[in-house]
């Protein structure tokens, strides 16, 4: 299955299938919206970068001006899907390919008839370049006039960032449109090309911030016209001009088959990496190749100053801020299929150590703490106040910015893991050693001595599991710091090794001295975890005092339980967001025996809001399940994260693509029912748990170089 199909048009769904119908090529993406428009639209174009100043979310990724504009106007009617009658409706989006393709037989409503099929996509061989073809098919005589703009007057759901510069024509066939941030300063340019198959001139109308190019055509029956629109794209983030760059790009394409042919290729060598295949169940092979294509779409090959925010590239969601779900739910996507893209991903955590490092100080600790929601220059930018789910009109504190201090052991994890899978020493030793070293001084510094503990440990903290705050030892904080710490300390026996003279650099530019090494090696000696003596580790201080809670007395329900008891409730009861204490032990595997997590999967599992809490977690419960042979269970939570987007399952795709899901369910697919395991020799061997209807499976991967295929039955 590489086809995702809608056979009807549904104006109430309009918003989920712009998201699942988007399309991109890494440097930016498009939103699934209608070229000629549609009321109450959610119409958005982000380009990776391009931030500007935002109320209460800092900041945000900024609305393109829209390049997609194409108006029809049959008779003097114009096309639209909202009036007049749909006769035929087809969309289709072909991952293989990255086109997007609508076809419509429409009747006006004083009975003008036309077959109208829209094609695009973004071009995966030249990120600055974005295609569009209309072919109109009439079936009566008379007269249809095309209008292809470009359009600076957008905004981001009624905030608006840009200035309008300039604009102009540069020839019959091509137009342009240059517009700046109010805050950034970032300049960005759109020029359009237009190719048609009548020979009827292109008048240019001059309409503020909207330049557009407009062609009458004389139509007779089933004789088609076709028109293209190439378009160019570049900021002064790429170019000191910015707009010959767009203007450079709208002008290489020959014809529409030879940029179409390139995008195959380009899509093939893609697909060549990371292929997915399922025989038995086409819904979950969908899904898989689905989540790839998103990501894929999603991910920065050329810009290493930029992550993937919590909904790519797709919608408003998060405003394009990137959180932990990079380096614990994506990354390992790439680090297995396109080391080059996961580098990328990380080189931008060490290009943003400074914020990072700022944040730690400003807190009044060492090292670097990264920030829990982050942008373009990696500072904290995590609203501190956001709307009450119980009433609106109040305001709820958000206290993650200020206590998940997970998210620096996640970044560690991310490196090492990159390392070990690649094997790149060079650039483990250059920038990833820093990132583990640094964060662990962070943890080190943060580390509090508790007397009537015998241990060291985290007081104040939020875990994974956000429906409990402000808690003392949570256990995915406590072990990933503990393995922070040792990390380091191995990471730098390493380097003096096989790099002293980096060995040297680091250990005086952090402060390594002996004094700070030794009492590194007591904290991560002597870090709590509250685990009884049958294995059974404590989320966090307390929690096996809190009210438990039979999720089954709730059902039905359309909503998480943090909505249903409150969000301060919440920390009263042991219901979960998402599988804190599971995750840590999929993580960290050589740490924990099969009983181990056997006993916390079984007392976990029912307590985890599954359905409507965090789309992170139903992955990561399939991975371990699989682990523990509960190969149905697995099924379920992974085919619940698989329609996550497809399905709109929780009712808030049109936000955009979970991409923490997305990349979960390939981690689910691989190393859960695949059973990829990796010895730190380099040694790999697989032990697959199919599902009883699977047939076959099979994936790729890359490991130090040398692209395997695993095929089981």
């Amino acid at each position: 299955m590489w086809t995702l199909t809608e056979n009807t048009f549904d104006p109430a769904s309009q918003h989920h299938k712009e998201t699942i119908f988007t399309i991109g090529n890494g440097y930016l993406s498009t939103r699934g919206a209608l070229e000629e428009g549609y009321p109450g639209e959610s119409r958005a174009t982000f380009v990776h970068g391009v931030f500007d100043a935002a109320p209460i979310v800092f900041t945000e990724l900024a609305n393109a001006p829209d390049w997609l504009g194409l108006q029809i106007v049959l008779n003097g009617e114009k096309f639209s899907l909202a009036q007049g009658q749909i006769l035929e409706y087809h969309r289709q989006l072909d991952l293989l390919t990255g086109l997007l393709t609508r076809r419509v037989r429409w009747q006006s409503p004083t009975g003008q008839t036309a077959v109208i099929q829209f094609e695009r996509f973004a071009s995966l061989e030249d990120e600055h370049l974005l295609c569009l073809r209309c072919q109109i098919t009439p079936e009566f005589e008379g007269e249809i006039e095309l209008r292809a703009t470009l359009n600076g007057h957008v905004d981001n759901q009624g905030l608006r960032h840009w200035n309008l510069t300039r604009q102009g024509r540069k020839n019959g066939q091509t137009a342009w449109l240059e517009a700046l941030t109010r805050q950034s300063g970032i300049t960005l340019a759109l020029a359009m090309r237009l190719l048609s198959s009548a020979r009827s001139a292109f008048d240019y109308w001059d309409a503020e911030g909207q330049p557009t190019l407009r062609q009458v055509v004389h139509a007779r029956p089933g004789e088609t016209v076709t028109l293209t629109k190439f378009v160019g794209i570049a900021t002064s983030r790429d170019s000191d001009h910015p707009l010959a760059l767009a203007l450079e790009h709208a002008a290489r394409p020959q014809s529409w088959d030879s940029v179409l042919e390139a995008q195959r290729q380009a899509w093939a060598r893609e697909w060549q990496r990371c292929e997915v295949s399922i025989e038995g169940d086409e819904e979950a092979e969908l899904a898989v190749r689905f989540s790839l294509f998103q990501l894929l779409i999603a991910a920065p090959r050329h810009d290493s100053r930029v992550n993937i925010g919590a909904k790519t590239l797709s919608g408003f969601g998060y405003r394009g801020h990137a959180f932990w779900d990079t380096e614990i739910f994506m990354l390992p996507v790439f680090t297995y299929t396109a080391p080059h893209i996961a580098r990328n991903l990380l080189d931008y955590r060490y290009l943003t150590l400074p914020a990072a490092r700022q944040k730690a100080s400003d807190a009044g600790y060492e090292g670097a703490w990264f920030a829990w929601e982050s942008a373009d220059t990696g500072e904290e930018v995590t609203p501190t106040w956001v709307p009450d789910f119980q009433d609106k009109k109040k305001l709820a504190r958000v206290w993650t910015g200020d206590l998940a201090i997970h998210i620096s052991a996640d970044v560690a994890y991310g490196a090492w893991q990159y390392w070990r899978v690649t094997g790149e020493d060079d650039w483990y030793a250059h920038r990833g050693a820093e990132l583990v070293l640094d964060t662990a001084k962070f943890f080190a510094s943060r580390a509090e001595w508790l007397e009537e503990r015998g241990g060291y440990g985290y007081r104040d903290v939020i875990g994974p599991d956000e429906y409990h705050d402000h808690v003392n030892n949570n256990a995915y904080t406590n072990i990933l710091a503990q393995w922070n710490i040792e990390t380091a300390l191995e990471t730098l026996a390493w380097l003096e090794q096989t790099a002293p003279q980096r060995a040297a650099e680091l250990k005086d530019s952090l402060n390594l001295t002996p004094e700070r090494l030794a009492r590194w090696r007591d904290i991560a000696a002597r870090m709590i975890l509250n685990q009884r003596p049958d294995g059974l580790i404590e989320q966090f201080d307390g929690y096996f005092n809190l009210k438990d809670v039979n999720l089954a007395d709730y059902e039905p329900r359309a909503k998480s339980m943090h909505e249903i008891f409150g969000i301060e409730a919440a920390n009263h009861y042991q219901v979960l967001k998402q599988p804190d204490v599971l995750m840590a032990l999929y993580l960290l595997p050589e740490r924990f025996t099969p009983e181990q997590v056997r006993i916390n999967y079984d007392y976990y599992t029912p307590r985890t809001d599954h359905t409507y809490g965090s789309s992170l977690g139903p992955s990561m419960q399939a991975i371990v399940a699989c682990q523990m042979g509960d190969v149905e269970a697995a099924y379920e939570h992974f085919i619940r994260a698989a329609r996550a987007d497809l399905r709109d399952v929780r009712g808030n795709a049109g936000d955009g693509i979970h991409a923490a899901s997305a990349g979960g369910i390939w981690q689910a697919l691989v190393f859960g029912f695949g059973g990829l395991r990796i010895h730190p020799d380099g040694r790999w061997e697989t032990h697959p748990r199919l599902p009883r209807h699977w047939k076959r499976l099979a994936f790729r991967f890359t490991l130090r170089g040398q692209h395997h295929t695993r095929s089981a039955r």
